[in-house]
């Protein structure tokens, strides 16, 4: 009997489970790393239980997944909440199934963090120990407040020197959004920009494919994914097999795509430990800490949240912590004597 994670054959077939849920998401616009996401916590699931089809469970079996999860392998809150996510819209989008049972599956609840800051010194020791393509995303990510992701997906025709401002496409929750070009990153970016045409010219030359686009606007545009103004404005030195079929040929072809996370995050750590900065330091750190130093530079908390993207201003609430000096401002009776 085939299993439901068999791969898949060239004969007519109907499509298995994970290939119908890969066709949703795509079908929706979700992103390749909600994507993958999804399809490693389906497989995972109908692993756990010996490959039953999830026609065949119900509340017992997610609750029993989610449970290994916490208690087995000890994932975080957000990690159990993610696979849930994932599993529940596999039975109610891709199964049709209606989920009374809904409700006796616990969501795990995610415990209130501060996030970690970096005082403006450290920012200015942590940049000058990153070098490269790679630290000069970093500065960016400070410069900006953009997420990763986001800094990495820039196109050139969203950069926009003259008024100073970057244009942020389908950030978190699919939304666009204007954050600030500062002053110092102008003559770096363009700098980065000649590197880019110069990787950009030789594909061309070389007869390969453009960059890839989103929404089948390849088909829609022909030519587009080849202009200067939608690059990457950080290609990736290498290139790589795209993940997703091209819109016009349906076939996987090898691109130049953006430069990979990791190599961003690699470069923070590195240059962490070389300044010497005693806190756990992430590329995502350096978003945090723009927030707070805006806030503690006496910026309004809604100009934040624009320029931050969020939807609620409790979540940009989160950083008014360090408005207080010293434990909520609070004078210890110690330093009264």
């Amino acid at each position: 009997m085939a299993s439901l994670l068999d791969a898949p054959t060239d004969t007519p077939r109907q499509p298995k489970l994970l290939e119908r849920l890969r066709i949703h998401l795509r079908t929706r616009h979700y992103s390749i790393r909600t994507e993958e996401a999804y399809i490693d916590w389906a497989r995972r699931f109908i692993l756990f239980h010996g490959k039953r089809h999830p026609q065949e469970m119900g509340a017992a079996e997610v609750e029993a997944f989610l449970s290994h999860l916490a208690v087995d392998r000890q994932v975080s809150a957000s990690t159990q909440n993610q696979a849930k996510a994932a599993i529940l819209y596999l039975y109610k989008q891709v199964l049709g199934m209606e989920l009374p049972w809904l409700d006796e599956v616990v969501q795990a609840r995610r415990p209130r963090r501060l996030p970690v800051v970096l005082t403006p010194g450290e920012v200015r020791e942590l940049l000058l120990h990153a070098e490269g393509t790679a630290g000069l995303v970093a500065q960016v990510l400070y410069g900006t407040g953009m997420r990763l992701m986001e800094a990495l997906r820039l196109r050139v025709k969203d950069v926009e020197f003259a008024r100073r401002e970057i244009v942020v496409r389908e950030g978190k929750g699919n939304k666009d959004r204007v954050t600030v070009l500062p002053e110092n990153l102008i003559a770096p970016l363009q700098a980065q920009l000649q590197k880019a045409r110069v990787l950009h010219e030789k594909d061309r030359a070389a007869g390969l494919p453009g960059v890839y686009l989103p929404h089948a606007l390849a088909v829609k545009y022909p030519d587009a994914d080849k202009s200067w103004a939608w690059q990457w404005v950080f290609p990736s030195p290498v290139r790589a097999l795209d993940p997703r079929p091209d819109a016009r040929t349906g076939q996987a072809l090898e691109r130049r795509h953006h430069l990979y996370p990791e190599s961003v995050q690699r470069v923070v750590r590195g240059a962490a430990q070389r300044a010497r900065i005693a806190k756990p330091v992430s590329p995502h750190v350096l978003r945090h800490s723009f927030a707070t130093h805006l806030l503690q530079a006496g910026y309004d908390i809604r100009t934040v949240q624009e320029l931050l993207g969020h939807a609620d201003v409790s979540t940009t609430m989160i950083y008014t912590h360090v408005l207080n000096i010293g434990g909520r401002g609070v004078l210890s009776p110690l330093d009264a004597l």
